[in-house]
């Protein structure tokens, strides 16, 4: 008895439906039209930035877009003639220290608050997220004077204190939130197999809590870097002082230097840059994909 076997069609030579599937829709067109306009919006201030920054001094009033000629000095002069070198080797070692910090003790705490039900643990979360309810400026004083009483004024531990401990609640929030959706069976499991519950936490839920602790560097970082209100408070020696208060001096009583204000703002931009290209790809992994069968 004969039977029959069923072919597929050979495909198109210009592609068939696959080509007619790629084609662009009128609301596709629009979409990307939208999205290249917002992109043009909030790059555009950037990019008015990198060419004031690059504009000669006697250009600074003109009203022409670009500049006659790029004065590439200007990055030369404003690292050169200011504290900007030192204020940028501050601002380094402070939101770095205050990540590393925040990291330390916020994964820890995080860690037990998710696993753990001790008596006063949702009260313990209520805490927490009202002290982001609190304002840096409205605990200037008394952090003023309780360092200035502990001789801690222009020191560079300060600072990275300060910004670990308003950076600290969200952390903790955040990171609790990530470690209480990662299945405690997997640590288990591990244990079963002679891991102790510190391995388990390293090897297993530390890996799979990753965009959660990226989410934590992002948030401490960046706002430690950009931190303007305590460092001008806590410091007052020019060498000693954060790269925003430092980038402010160049702001005057009756005139300003926006050449080299915008030069030292295109310079306190690149390490951000840097660090979102090499942690971006981990913001939008998968938080426990492929962890269970």
């Amino acid at each position: 008895m004969a039977t029959a076997t069923a072919t597929r069609p050979a495909p198109h030579k210009d592609g068939g439906p696959a080509k007619a599937r790629r084609a662009f829709r009128p609301r596709t067109l629009v979409v990307t039209a939208c999205a290249w306009l917002l992109a043009a919006v909030f790059l555009a201030p950037y990019l008015e930035m990198v060419v004031t920054a690059l504009r000669p001094k006697e250009e600074l009033r003109d009203r022409t877009y670009l500049p006659g000629k790029l004065e590439w000095a200007n990055f030369v002069d404003v690292w050169k003639e200011s504290e900007l070198g030192q204020n940028l080797q501050v601002t380094l070692l402070v939101a770095g220290g205050a990540t590393l910090l925040v990291l330390l003790v916020s994964l820890p705490a995080a860690y037990y608050t998710a696993r753990m039900r001790y008596r006063g643990r949702k009260l313990f979360l209520l805490l927490v997220l009202v002290t982001q309810m609190f304002q840096p400026t409205a605990l200037l004083v008394g952090l003023y004077r309780e360092f200035h009483e502990l001789d801690m004024l222009n020191s560079v531990w300060t600072l990275i204190l300060t910004n670990a401990a308003f950076n600290l609640a969200f952390a903790v929030w955040i990171l609790t939130a990530y470690i209480s959706s990662i299945p405690p069976e997997l640590e288990e499991a591990a244990m079963v197999d002679g891991t102790s519950r510190f391995g388990a936490m390293i090897k297993v839920t530390l890996p799979l809590a990753l965009p959660g602790v990226v989410t934590a560097v992002i948030f401490t970082f960046i706002t430690s870097w950009n931190e303007f209100v305590m460092g001008l408070t806590l410091t007052t020696e020019p060498e000693k002082q954060p790269l925003t208060v430092g980038i402010n001096n160049f702001i005057g009583n009756y005139t300003v230097q926006w050449n080299y204000l915008f030069a030292a703002s295109v310079v306190a931009i690149v390490p951000v840059i840097v660090l979102f290209a090499f942690i971006e790809r981990h913001v939008v992994s998968g938080l426990t994909a492929g962890s269970v069968k």
